[in-house]
């Protein structure tokens, strides 16, 4: 959709989004200011549609009554109330059937109804005689405050005394520069001026009026006393109501104006796929992850040792507590957990160590600060907060994800056939043994000795059987842990890896639920709020 094409329902549904998304980072004023107009703006959509409102603005002495009867044709504003100056909102109506409802919401209480139109164009028409915005009375000021904002179109009323007025200028008339389409300027009682001071004084006033904001707006010059000029500004009001698009042209301004006010977001880039691992790395360290998966290593070589040993020292290493069991998250462990709940399964890992909180704020918050690194302030802000919100949860969220995680905790399939091996050889050597002992003390006890007998030839000729038996048992037990010890670092490496990856995977199921996603959630309501000023502005 090109800017131009954009619809008031678009831009009212986009400052509703603005509101909405930008909650708690756009000011509370502003943002008070864009519920109280979409509130607005759904009012005066809702009632007499067909109707036209046009408030007559001016200060004081600017004749805005008088002007409001020259163009009704009668002394409406004097004949219905009898006041010097303008305390109360009077509405004249032409063709008032559903106006009610619509003055009720005005809060105009007098009004006066009128048959013959301002223009033939107008159709329903409201012409509301407003009070002097420079009024010493608040009370008066803050009906013509209220009204500025609520009728459809503007029509300021000045005097050649004070046409430059700042007060009304600065305060009134520049604040509503986005209302060109729907703004008449009128110089009053021109018949004050020399003929020949008039086309500078309406060239002033253009250029002033311009200075606010509002080069497109109609300055036109008349007098209420004389009545010149009367037709021209009635031909004009006469436009704006046969347009009947004084109502939206006026809510599109004003949505424009607030939405021009709103800050932007900044830029918000996509999620850096390298921060996100770089976060999970910091935080899976500070987690442990090394740790749990250097006892997985050790735990690896310490059971190995044990099963394909050499069995009359292997027996040594089940003096030694297992790493994993330390950690809570041995086998035996993890092995009869499978009916338990597992969201209420906790390692025995020590707590978070003051450098381990330490690295995990750090990583949460640089990883906040690089993806916030092109808001504005109270995004940013909002971003970091949203990262933050999860250093309570990430200790426990961490424990739980590495007591959860399948560590490849199972011993070798190997091990049992080196293991059969090993207590073989034993069994072999301590036959040998048996059979020297035997041959050595039977014959003190009157039996025959056993029979040793020995190698016939080759390089081993002359040596006792028995003995080559208890040697060989030796050599093959130390050479089969030797060869086992080998094996089982290459195992328990690569296991160590494996439960890195592993616990890694689980860390980050963590942190992309607990950080990555508050951020990106933040950023995409960054750039929803930028994508909606858009549409609101245009």
């Amino acid at each position: 959709m090109s800017a131009s094409k954009a619809t008031l329902d678009e831009r009212i549904a986009a400052l509703r989004e603005v509101t909405e998304a930008g909650a708690g980072r756009i000011p509370s004023a502003i943002a008070d200011e864009a519920k109280t107009l979409l509130q607005q703006a759904e009012a005066r959509r809702s009632r007499s549609p067909e109707h036209t409102v046009v408030g007559v603005f001016g200060a004081t002495g600017s004749g805005k009554s008088s002007l409001v009867n020259a163009l009704v044709g009668d002394e409406v504003a004097k004949a219905h109330v009898r006041r010097p100056t303008t305390s109360q909102a009077l509405a004249v109506t032409w063709d008032a059937t559903g106006a009610a409802d619509l003055l009720d919401w005005l809060q105009i209480r007098e009004r006066v109804e009128r048959t013959e139109p301002v223009d033939p164009r107008a159709g329903k028409l409201v012409l509301v005689d407003l009070p002097d915005v420079d009024s010493i009375e608040a009370g008066n000021r803050a009906i013509a405050e209220r009204l500025a904002g609520q009728v459809d179109a503007l029509l300021w009323v000045v005097d050649p005394q004070k046409y430059a007025d700042d007060v009304l200028h600065a305060q009134f008339i520049a604040p509503h520069a986005k209302h060109a389409a729907v703004t008449l300027v009128v110089l009053n009682q021109v018949d004050l001026l020399a003929a020949s001071d008039r086309a500078s004084v309406v060239a002033s006033l253009q250029s002033i009026v311009s200075r606010d904001g509002l080069p497109r707006a109609r300055v036109l010059s008349v007098s209420a006393r004389t009545l010149e000029g009367i037709d021209a500004l009635r031909a004009a009001i006469g436009d704006l109501a046969a347009a009947r698009k004084a109502r939206d042209a006026r809510l599109t301004a004003d949505v424009q104006t607030l939405a021009a006010r709103i800050d932007d977001p900044g830029s918000a880039p996509r999620l850096d796929a390298r921060a996100s691992v770089r976060v999970r790395d910091e935080v899976g360290t500070a987690a442990g992850v090394d740790v749990v998966a250097t006892a997985v290593a050790s735990s690896y070589r310490k059971r190995a040792g044990q099963v394909t040993g050499w069995p009359l020292v292997s027996w040594i290493g089940r003096l030694r507590a297992d790493p994993l069991t330390r950690l809570g998250l041995g086998p035996r462990r993890r092995g009869s957990d499978k009916n338990s709940d597992p969201d209420v399964h906790r390692t025995s890992m020590p707590l978070l160590s003051a450098g381990a909180q330490a690295t995990l704020s750090l990583a949460v918050r640089s990883f906040a600060d690089i993806a916030a690194s092109g808001l504005a302030g109270p995004w940013k802000a909002a971003v970091r907060t949203a990262a933050e919100g999860a250093l309570n949860r990430l200790p426990a969220d961490l424990d739980l994800a590495i007591a959860r995680t399948p560590l490849p905790a199972k011993g070798s399939w190997w091990w049992v056939i080196v293991g059969i091996v090993q207590w073989f050889a034993i069994v072999i050597g301590v036959g040998g043994a048996l059979w020297l002992v035997g041959a050595s003390l039977l014959p003190t006890f009157g039996m025959p000795a056993l029979l040793i007998p020995r190698v016939e030839d080759g390089p081993l000729e002359g040596w006792a059987i028995p003995t080559l038996l208890i040697i060989a048992a030796v050599l093959v037990g130390v050479l089969l842990g030797l060869i086992s010890a080998a094996l089982s670092a290459l195992n328990a490496g690569a296991r160590r890896r494996r439960t890195r990856r592993r616990l890694l995977a689980s860390v980050d199921e963590v942190v992309q639920r607990d950080v990555v996603a508050p951020v990106a959630a933040e950023l995409d309501r960054a750039r929803a709020v930028t994508a909606a000023l858009a549409v609101a502005r245009r």
